[in-house]
């Protein structure tokens, strides 16, 4: 590239010298004289006997500049591509673990373990309830079986009535009720308010106990799929993991070898020769000599 660019320049040089001598070529002399002195004005250059080979020569010598600077322009954009290639790789990257989460069981309610009772279960709850609140109602504090026993012992044989003005008329209070019988009433009541209490108990308890071991079930379920779940997961990050180190490694050599490859074609495209062109030849080895000496 620098002979290139000296034989360049040379040309430039010789073709200047040309254009000059051309340049220079006139028509006439001027002289004048001043004080019986005479003074050239203009000094005369005539057509050159060689013009046309000068010609020839100038025009050669700017076809050879224009060869040789294209010749140097297009190993310079060779050797520019060379460097601002950009590697460029095709094996794809591993991809991340895209594992879906397992979907867990949503605990159990009440509402739940009521629904798993047989209708017959459901039903006799339903009677059970209703009549241990009736009964309820009726034997305990206000209601009416204790308001008729509270009342009972304080009833009098006899009550008076105003009938007329200032006037009182005996009424006969007549008891159809005992103590015991309402007694042995409440007792009769309660003991039956307890066997239905029972029974609405049990079923309390059986729909609490159904909720607990439903609900221990769906943990021990879950906590299974989430096992499951974590030890798939690290099992495919393991892989992942081996899978990106390797191609990370490949990658790397496949860097190390591109940039040794593009070093090797930059020094070997720096290492080019002008193809001279016949033309051309007889001029470049005119001034690669005057170059050399």
């Amino acid at each position: 590239m620098s002979q290139a660019q000296s034989i360049s320049n040379m040309c430039n040089q010789r073709a200047q010298e040309i254009a000059n001598t051309i340049g220079s070529i006139n028509n006439v002399s001027k002289t004048l004289t001043v004080d019986k002195v005479d003074y050239t004005e203009t000094e005369a250059s005539p057509m050159p006997v060689n013009i046309i080979e000068l010609i020839r020569e100038k025009a050669v010598l700017h076809a050879c500049q224009g060869f040789l600077m294209e010749a140097l322009k297009a190993k310079d954009a060779m050797l520019l591509r060379l460097r601002m290639q950009q590697f460029g790789y095709d094996v794809p990257q591993p991809e991340h673990p895209d594992l879906e989460e397992p979907e867990m069981l949503s605990t159990a309610d009440e509402a739940w373990a009521w629904s798993q009772l047989s209708d017959s279960e459901y039903s006799e709850y339903i009677e059970a309830d209703s009549m241990a609140a009736h009964i309820g109602q009726f034997i305990h504090k206000n209601g009416k079986l204790d308001q008729l026993r509270r009342e009972l012992p304080n009833l009098s044989g006899l009550e008076w009535m105003t009938i007329e003005d200032g006037k009182k008329t005996p009424v006969k209070v007549t008891k159809h009720h005992t103590p015991k019988q309402l007694l042995d009433l409440h007792e009769d009541l309660a003991k039956l308010h307890r066997e239905f209490e029972q029974r609405v108990n049990y079923y309390k308890a059986k729909i609490k106990n159904l909720v607990t071991l439903e609900n221990a079930r769906i943990h021990t379920e879950n906590k299974s799929l989430t096992d499951a779940y974590q030890k798939e997961y690290e099992t495919r990050m393991e892989q992942y993991q081996k899978e990106m180190n390797s191609w990370r490694i490949a990658r790397s050599s496949a860097i190390s070898q591109f940039e040794k490859n593009r070093e090797l074609e930059i020094n070997s495209t720096a290492a080019l020769r002008i193809n001279v062109d016949p033309r051309f030849q007889a001029t470049i080895d005119k001034f690669l000599v005057k170059s050399e000496d």
